[in-house]
């Protein structure tokens, strides 16, 4: 009997496999241009490569995070050759914390950037554009972020806590002492917060910190084992110092260490307060959020005499300032919490025209009791995979005007679809700028019936 051969490899009939490029590997490239996310793009040896903090005409050495076939992603590590629209980055952590990717293009730069994104999707998925665009939206590129995510972590073989923000391309943590896109009453608990966090007892059972500045300031620690009296001692000397509330997640909710404070954030052109917990879903940017909100109350035009809806309602942004100008608004939301909230909100304002309900928003509207008279406008702000289920239902509620407000032109770009094939006409659109320093496109489109 013959003996087996083994540890023969074959090459497969298409011939020998490219080599993988390794992780770390630095590479002299040639920028073309941008892609969608504002990383640069350059091509060398069949390969695309996607640069992160380079722009188009740029020569840059960047180094490998990750290969898949024959895309590649990388960092620019290096500038040979420098765009002359190429600015030094305002952040002393830019290039490694993760958080701001675009930040070395001035701000009008930025805006061009989302604006040229929005168009793409629209034309080259629902082959449509606007009637008319609308300027962006838009207000201070830094000092806006009225709440932030800290990660906090253990290293137990250092034995060092790490506090900051993810870096760029991995799950590394990078110690933060200032963040320039952080509203001004954040900035001073953001760079004492690693030394306090550091004294505690138990760093290993610490999670993330949350920080918000709205009505009042709160921190919210979430922790994964019980806190010593030595430990509240330090977080409630570390708030009053800071004249913030102290939020702790533990088990179940997040709870105030003294549930007599109250949380929430102002829409001050209505005149309104809406309480908020650590948690809850919050537009981080206020200015831009206030714009947001008059101009879909313009684009919408609701009169006294209608009824409205508002889909993906969360804590009433949209709902409330709605119901001051209309007969009745009907607001919908997925998460059942969210739906006492936002009741509570306008039960608190005096706005008694205004019904909620929880529904799941991602299946089709079905024959609910609160759909049944229809609606002469709706308004819809859903997450980012969009809304497909509940747009397939909208010209059968009778609504002549839909207000859309997306955060992702792509899902907001395949629903258009869906819209037009109703027969919606795309009226208006243009960008928000909710997140400046970053690719993150946020958008408004006004949809009016044939």
């Amino acid at each position: 009997m013959a003996k087996p051969v083994r540890g023969l490899r074959f090459q497969p009939s298409g011939g020998s496999r490219a080599a993988q490029i390794p992780v770390g590997k630095k590479q002299r490239l040639t920028i073309e241009r941008l892609a969608n996310d504002g990383r640069g793009i350059a091509f060398l040896e069949g390969r695309t490569w996607f640069v992160a903090g380079a722009l188009a005409g740029e020569e840059v050495e960047a180094r490998v995070l990750g290969a898949h076939g024959k895309v590649v992603e990388a960092r620019t590590e290096r500038v040979f050759s420098a765009s002359a629209l190429r600015r030094p980055a305002p952040c002393a952590h830019a290039g490694r914390c993760g958080g701001c990717s675009v930040q070395h293009l001035p701000h009008d730069e930025q805006l061009a950037l989302k604006q040229r994104m929005l168009a793409e999707q629209l034309s080259r998925v629902a082959g449509v554009e606007p009637e008319a665009w609308a300027a962006p939206l838009s207000g201070p590129e830094f000092g806006y972020r009225r709440r932030a995510r800290i990660a906090v972590r253990w290293d137990a073989k250092a034995k060092k806590l790490e506090v900051g923000f993810r870096a760029a391309g991995s799950q590394d943590i990078v110690a933060i002492d200032e963040c320039p896109v952080l509203v001004q009453p954040l900035q001073p608990i953001m760079s004492r917060l690693p030394a306090m966090l550091q004294r505690l007892s138990k760093p290993q059972a610490l999670g993330h910190v949350e920080l918000f500045s709205g009505s009042g300031i709160a921190v919210l620690l979430r922790h994964m084992a019980p806190l010593s009296a030595a430990d509240l001692e330090i977080l409630q000397a570390f708030c009053a110092f800071h004249e913030a509330q102290l939020w702790l997640h533990g088990e179940g909710e997040p709870q105030p260490v003294d549930p007599d404070q109250a949380l929430g954030y102002r829409l001050e052109p209505w005149n309104l307060q809406l309480a908020y917990r650590p948690g809850d879903f919050v537009q981080v940017n206020a200015g831009v959020n206030e714009a947001m909100v008059a101009q879909a109350l313009e684009w919408l035009a609701p009169q006294a005499d209608e009824r409205v809806l508002d889909l993906f309602c969360g804590l009433g942004n949209f709902a409330l300032p709605l119901a001051q100008n209309v007969r009745e608004v009907v607001a919908v939301e997925g998460v059942a919490t969210m739906v006492v909230r936002a009741a509570e909100n306008a039960a608190s304002n005096n706005l008694h025209n205004t019904r909620f309900f929880q529904a799941d928003l991602s299946q089709p509207l079905s024959d609910a009791e609160w759909a049944r008279e229809g609606f002469s406008a709706v308004l819809l702000d859903p997450p980012r995979d969009g809304a497909f289920e509940v747009v397939r239902k909208l010209a059968s509620l009778g609504a002549k005007r839909l207000v859309y407000v997306s955060c992702n032109p792509a899902t907001l770009a395949r629903d258009t679809v869906e819209l037009v094939r109703q027969g919606y006409r795309l009226k208006r659109a243009g960008i928000l700028d909710m997140f400046p320093q970053t690719a993150h496109v946020e958008a408004m489109a006004l949809f009016e019936a044939s």
